[in-house]
């Protein structure tokens, strides 16, 4: 008898979902995939490993897998993340992130399910006047996305209160890499993420990487962000869940990053070195609403969990994200 919890993963077939599922199942938990596949792919779902292909929003669907599965907890991965198809398409992400995280937590409530861990993000802190950024900075998101994470949040800490259920909320900073092991990586076609589209350049996949912005208050020009690699932040997530089932009386938000950051031009300065080719970049207008450093104090992380990076060298994520790379040609050739 296993005495881990049975946990669904919501959007386990997508980047960084696929990536908790391997720690979950590493670690020896009972594990579970809902996805509807929209952005999701079957392939990155480990053997083994129940799938449901549907939707969140499915409260009937969601009462079977939980009594299915037995269910005590939920990480919640399945949602909207570009950040400008936001701005164009606000009722998606309220649809997407928010309505479909009510019908979740609401399907939790009524089943019982006592945990809940939430795929959260840097970007409720909208532009913020200090970096490094700790938790209690003002949340104020400039974008829909941002509302519609801090939204679930917010709705999260007050179903807390009401019923007895303890959630973690936890805000990433820029996710990049790929499993050591190369078993998952980040397989959306036409990705924004920097380190995944310099790659794609690397391989001759694209012809340039546009550098959005040589103006800023850095110390080369470029935007500076805080790399994490997505290994890592996977096991954030198992010991937030193994903390929530220490203490059931306690809720936690906690921004997941290093605390230091890369400019564009260092991240593909490395994706140079590691590739040992040179990458055009082109140099374009800064984004609106992009800060110039946006950096983590992953304090509170690091005091409240055992936790420690285990993959924090800005070259290494490059390497997993390349062997990635190559892997998924192969996988896509295989077709």
């Amino acid at each position: 008898m296993n005495s881990k919890p049975s946990v669904l993963v919501t959007g386990g077939a997508g980047y960084i979902g696929s990536h908790a599922v391997l720690a979950l199942k590493d670690g020896g938990w009972p594990v579970a995939v809902i996805d509807n596949l929209t952005t999701g792919f079957e392939f990155a779902i480990p053997d083994g490993v129940p799938f449901y292909r549907g939707d969140i929003e499915d409260g009937a669907l969601l009462a079977r897998i939980f009594a299915e599965q037995g269910t005590r907890a939920i990480m919640h991965f399945a949602g909207s993340i570009v950040v400008p198809e936001s701005v164009e398409n606000p009722l998606k992400y309220y649809h997407n992130n928010t309505v479909k995280s009510r019908a979740l937590i609401e399907a939790a409530v009524k089943a019982g399910v006592p945990h809940f861990i939430f795929s959260s993000t840097a970007a409720t802190y909208g532009i913020p006047e200090v970096s490094p950024v700790t938790e209690d900075l003002p949340k104020r998101p400039i974008n829909p996305y941002g509302w519609s994470k801090l939204m679930t949040e917010q709705m999260l800490a007050d179903v807390s209160a009401a019923h007895g259920f303890n959630f973690c909320a936890l805000r990433y900073f820029n996710v990049a890499g790929a499993d050591p092991q190369a078993r998952s990586g980040q397989s959306t076609a036409g990705a924004t993420h920097l380190i995944k589209v310099a790659v794609e350049a690397a391989l001759g996949k694209r012809e340039d990487v546009q550098v959005f912005g040589t103006d800023y208050a850095t110390p080369d020009g470029t935007g500076v962000r805080d790399y994490i690699h997505v290994s890592d932040l996977a096991a954030a997530h198992v010991l937030a869940l193994e903390a929530l089932v220490q203490q059931p009386d306690r809720s936690l938000t906690m921004n997941c990053g290093y605390g230091r950051g890369f400019s564009v031009l260092e991240v593909l300065d490395a994706v140079d070195r590691v590739t040992n080719r040179k990458i055009k970049r082109v140099l374009s207008p800064r984004r609106a609403g992009d800060p110039d450093s946006l950096v983590s104090d992953p304090t509170r992380l690091m005091n409240t969990l055992p936790w420690q990076p285990r993959h924090a060298d800005l070259e290494e994520i490059v390497g997993h994200a390349l062997a990635w790379e190559r892997k998924l040609a192969e996988i896509r050739a295989e077709g």
